[in-house]
């Protein structure tokens, strides 16, 4: 069944409109906690070249890509693929693009540790990208208040779970072999992030 997000559906154009500052002409997308599937169909629209694997470790979040998919009628999306990104080996090897949309927030920071090791394992260097969108903090400082709020209420639901900080995704993109090259300020207190991949994962990030 198909399932509806009110904000995938308004930021998947901001969304897009980044990644067609940042992605080179073609290419392999795998996208990571897809959700509905609402982003996945956008992109596969705006950039036709590229090839698009939506996943999710949620049934349900599968079924919904999986419709969107067969509606959409792009030959660009691959059937979506279950995947927990704490759990290796990943269902899918090499690719140009990781693109991880509110994953890392409403997840433990194992979850980050483990989208940053397994996207530099399957990155190409130099041209690879981890692609991230969220609401941050920044030196620990967390502004405006809405994201406080929000912040409270994640923690409320799961003591794991929490708005991360810059520093730390940073300290997890230079332990993994890549690089924070690029910050989008996006609508509604949210940033996109662009990480570049520099070299191979180091051994703190190798999943066990």
């Amino acid at each position: 069944m198909k399932r509806h997000s009110p904000s995938a559906e308004r930021n998947k154009g901001p969304i897009g409109d980044v990644l067609g500052h940042v992605l080179s002409a073609s290419g392999r997308a795998l996208e990571v906690a897809s959700g509905s599937g609402q982003h996945v169909v956008e992109l596969a629209r705006r950039f036709p070249s590229w090839s698009w694997q939506p996943t999710d470790p949620d049934p349900d979040a599968i079924a919904s890509i999986e419709a969107y998919r067969t509606e959409s009628e792009h030959l660009n999306i691959r059937p979506a693929l279950r995947l927990d990104v704490c759990v290796e080996p990943w269902p899918v090897d090499a690719v140009d693009l990781v693109l991880a949309i509110n994953m890392i927030h409403i997840a433990p920071f194992e979850a980050a540790v483990a989208l940053f090791g397994g996207a530099a394992r399957r990155l190409p260097p130099k041209e690879g990208l981890l692609v991230t969108y969220g609401p941050y903090s920044e030196n620990g400082v967390l502004e405006p208040e809405s994201n406080r709020a929000f912040d409270r209420s994640l923690r409320d639901r799961n003591p794991a779970w929490g708005i991360r900080d810059l520093t730390e995704l940073d300290r997890l993109a230079t332990t993994s072999g890549l690089e924070r090259t690029e910050t989008f300020e996006m609508p509604a207190n949210n940033r996109l992030l662009v990480f570049r991949c520099v070299g191979a994962a180091s051994s703190v990030t190798q999943a066990t």
